[in-house]
């Protein structure tokens, strides 16, 4: 999970950092120099691309397994709020981007969510990041 500050503005993309073997690369520059690839990092994303695609289904049942909501899922005051109330506590799974508004107090974010796994990025003010460090799992 990358954490990320909340005054920052949530880039699109995120760099890695792969180390592959001479042959493997000097293929890929092979093909980027054919024009199949406009240069290395379109050849990385378009591989990656398809190997997510070929692993859909994969994805798609343990997302439903291990109950993710894929794709952005925001915390308001509010709710969170509304979920103490209640007498409730959160487990937030979250594949993609969740995010915790900027007034929610590290106090109510313990008192709401029990547990919080996110694989992709958590964007939340540094002290509710804080308060929910002992019950962040990645």
């Amino acid at each position: 999970m990358k954490l990320v500050d909340s005054k920052s503005k949530l880039p699109d993309t995120d760099k890695v950092t792969v180390n592959m073997g001479l042959v493997d690369l000097a293929q890929m520059d092979l093909l980027v120099e054919e024009g199949f690839y406009t240069n290395r990092t379109d050849f990385v994303r378009t591989a990656v691309r398809n190997l997510l695609q070929q692993h859909q289904e994969t994805i798609r049942q343990t997302v439903v397994r291990k109950r993710f909501v894929m794709g952005m899922q925001r915390y308001a005051k509010a709710e969170l709020e509304r979920v103490v109330a209640n007498g409730e506590q959160l487990e937030i799974h979250v594949l993609g981007l969740a995010t915790i508004d900027e007034d929610v107090t590290p106090e109510l974010a313990r008192a709401a969510i029990v547990s919080l796994r996110v694989l992709g990025a958590f964007l939340a003010p540094a002290a509710v990041r804080a308060a929910l460090a002992d019950r962040t799992h990645t």
